[in-house]
């Protein structure tokens, strides 16, 4: 059973400009079909079907111990996962600097919002 999940207000953001930018660049069909899939990806990671890696190991040791992500077209989805919810904390373009973007997400506290 999948569980709860939920977009931190930073997510939110980060969604609203991706769709901003594809609307732009590639009009309003494509904007809806990769907002669809990335959200389509948030399902996956709540569902427990989604491909996702430690950004520990991968990025930074010193990050967050339950800081993961997994990819979703040209970007990264950021997110914690506890016992009860998934808290997707961020969507990374996959040219960002990701060990500086990372260290600098404000992490939600205790399943909270931030």
């Amino acid at each position: 059973m999948p569980k709860p999940w939920r977009l931190t207000t930073q997510a939110e953001a980060s969604l609203i400009e991706i769709a901003r930018w594809t609307i732009e660049t590639f009009g309003p069909r494509q904007a809806a079909a990769y907002e669809d899939d990335l959200i389509a990806t948030c399902r996956g990671i709540a569902a427990g079907t989604a491909l996702s890696q430690d950004c520990r190991r991968l990025v930074d040791p010193d990050l967050a111990e339950n800081l993961r992500f997994t990819r979703a077209g040209q970007h990264f989805v950021v997110f914690i996962e506890d016992a009860d919810q998934v808290i997707i904390v961020d969507f990374l373009h996959s040219r960002a600097d990701l060990p500086r973007r990372l260290a600098n997400l404000p992490l939600p506290k205790g399943g909270g919002e931030h």
